[in-house]
C-alpha cells in the first residue's frame, strides 16, 4: 500500500497552524518517515496534478489548526479519503496558561506541544497500518 497522507493546514501566521505543521514534519520526516508522507496544502487547494494524484483515493489524516478545517476540507474535496482529522485547539485544555509561540516560532511549551500532537498522529497511523494486516 502506498504511504498514508498527513496534511496539516498552512495557517500562515498563526501560532496553531505552525503547531499542525511542526507535527505533521515531525511524523513524515522522523517518526514514521516509511509509512507516511506530507503534501503542501496549497499544492493540493490549487489542484497541483501531482498533489491530487498522490491524494486521490488514498488515505489520509489531516491536522488543522482551527475549527473552519481547511486541510480535511480541501483533502476530501480533491478526493482523499480522511479517515482521521484532528484540530490543534482540540487538545489545549491540558496546556492552558502555557505560551507557544507566534506564526513563525514556537517557544519550550509549544514545541512539547507539537510532540504531544505528533504522538497522537503516530498513533493514528499504528492504527490505520494495523487495519490494513
Amino acid at each position: 500500500m502506498s504511504k498514508i497522507k498527513v496534511i496539516p493546514c498552512s495557517g500562515i501566521g498563526k501560532v496553531f497552524g505552525l503547531l499542525a505543521r511542526e507535527s505533521v514534519l515531525m511524523v513524515t520526516q522522523e517518526k514514521c518517515p516509511n509509512d507516511t508522507e506530507t503534501l503542501c496544502l496549497a499544492h493540493v487547494v490549487t489542484g497541483d496534478d501531482e498533489v491530487v494524484g498522490k491524494i486521490k483515493g488514498e488515505t489520509c489524516i489531516t491536522m488543522d489548526g482551527c475549527a473552519k478545517c481547511c486541510a480535511k476540507k480541501s483533502v476530501e474535496e480533491t478526493g482523499g479519503i480522511v479517515v482521521k482529522s484532528h484540530k490543534v485547539p482540540d487538545f489545549m485544555k491540558a496546556h492552558r496558561g502555557e505560551e507557544h509561540g507566534t506564526g513563525t516560532y514556537l517557544t519550550e511549551d509549544g514545541w512539547k506541544y507539537a510532540e504531544e500532537l505528533a504522538e497522537i498522529l503516530v498513533e493514528d497511523v499504528k492504527e490505520i497500518k494495523k487495519g490494513e494486516n
